[in-house]
């Protein structure tokens, strides 16, 4: 870590102690994380978060109190003034929880049997303000949720309107995007370089006012853009 470069701040929120020590172990081990707080129930993941303002928040699912989305909500739902960077870690591999998890406002998913590597570059990967979302979870996603995402058609819908703000290749990228496409098949597929599509979805990002790829793929879902819509 570049001594100018700020270790990054991890909230862990998860109710099994032997879970949370082996969390906080491998994150303390790294040169560029630093476990600033424990949290063993949502209602506690709230005030933590509020009160130490962590750069990534690792949140269990199911906590006693309240419930790992619904302290998500809270803290990274479309009313909070500065929402937090949440990256959900659980047992289960459910399709809801995903989706429920997503809505709420989370960064990232990922479950608890990851190897530590994967676990360590997660939070990174939510830290630098990117989506940990692998592109067969977006498909799956796609499948199963796309009628609950989707508006009713109407073509003067806030979110259609929205996506007027993008040029026509920012919405051919935003469509590979909510197709589950990693950056690197979008690029094969526009025939484009990986950097180029980066710019793109910076560009996306910036003009819809979203703070990642999972906000965009859901708001194209609204829109009617994606699952099936035109």
């Amino acid at each position: 870590m570049s001594a100018l470069s700020p270790a990054i701040r991890v909230l862990v929120c998860e109710d099994q102690a032997l879970v949370r020590a082996g969390f906080v172990t491998i994150f303390s081990a790294q040169p560029d994380m630093e476990v600033v707080g424990e949290a063993t129930d949502g209602r506690a993941a709230i005030r933590s978060a509020q009160e130490l303002e962590p750069d990534v928040i690792v949140m269990d699912i199911r906590m006693p109190v309240l419930d790992g989305i619904e302290a998500t909500r809270h803290l990274a739902g479309p009313d909070s003034p500065s929402p937090a960077k949440i990256l959900i870690v659980t047992t289960f591999n459910v399709d809801q929880y995903v989706y429920e998890s997503l809505r709420a406002g989370a960064s990232g998913f990922i479950l608890k049997d990851a190897p530590p590597p994967e676990l360590v570059n997660a939070v990174r990967t939510v830290a630098r303000g990117e989506s940990l979302l692998a592109p067969a979870v977006t498909r799956t996603l796609i499948g199963r949720y796309a009628e609950r995402l989707r508006p009713s058609s109407d073509t003067a819908s806030p979110e259609r309107r929205r996506l007027q703000a993008l040029s026509t290749r920012e919405h051919e990228v935003l469509l590979l995007m909510s197709e589950g496409l990693s950056n690197a098949e979008i690029a094969t597929e526009m025939v484009i370089s990986p950097e180029t599509v980066k710019t793109y979805v910076s560009r996306i990002l910036t003009k819809l006012d979203l703070r990642d790829r999972v906000q965009a793929v859901v708001l194209a879902f609204r829109a009617g853009l994606a699952g099936g819509g035109d």
